[in-house]
């Protein structure tokens, strides 16, 4: 692997995991603006803001990426924690991930939307789509090899699928 030459930027971060009565994640698709021929499916989520807590943030991030409303006391979590690295935009980021989960079922004619994101998000990240872990394994588009054992976790913790 070829080292960065992106200027490192670290930062702690809040990721979501909805997970309907069918079992499935919603995820997200999208791809580093430098390398747009490359997509994955990832987690809703992003930074902490200073002072904010973490479930909170999550909340916060649900409703910036998804247009979708959730209480901080809905989520679940946390169910796991991570530190990661990777290039996205002008940066290799270091993030120090904690990931929630929450039982989504969207009401009729509810939609997710991305009227919220952030303007270098904007262009980044073009659908939404429910997956089960099974069906993201065998696709092979996830953004790292961890994500499907998450989804499972995120699943198991709100009881989708039952």
């Amino acid at each position: 692997m070829v080292p960065s030459t992106r200027p490192v930027r670290e930062r702690t971060c809040a990721r979501v995991l909805p997970v309907n009565a069918a079992g499935e994640v919603l995820l997200l698709h999208g791809w580093d603006p430098a390398d747009p021929g490359s997509p994955y499916w990832f987690t809703i989520g992003g930074g902490v803001e200073p002072g904010e807590p973490l479930v909170d943030a999550a909340a916060r991030e649900m409703h910036e990426e998804t247009g979708v409303q959730v209480a901080p006391g809905d989520l679940v979590g946390p169910l796991h924690r991570e530190t990661v690295a990777f290039d996205w935009g002008p940066w290799h980021l270091v993030q120090d991930q904690t990931y929630f989960a929450v039982r989504l079922d969207l009401a009729p004619g509810q939609e997710v939307h991305f009227g919220g994101l952030e303007p270098l998000e904007v262009g980044t990240i073009d659908r939404a789509a429910w997956w089960t872990p099974e069906a993201l394994d065998e696709d092979g588009t996830a953004v790292s090899g961890d994500l499907t054992r998450i989804m499972r976790t995120a699943v198991d913790a709100v009881g989708g699928g039952r």
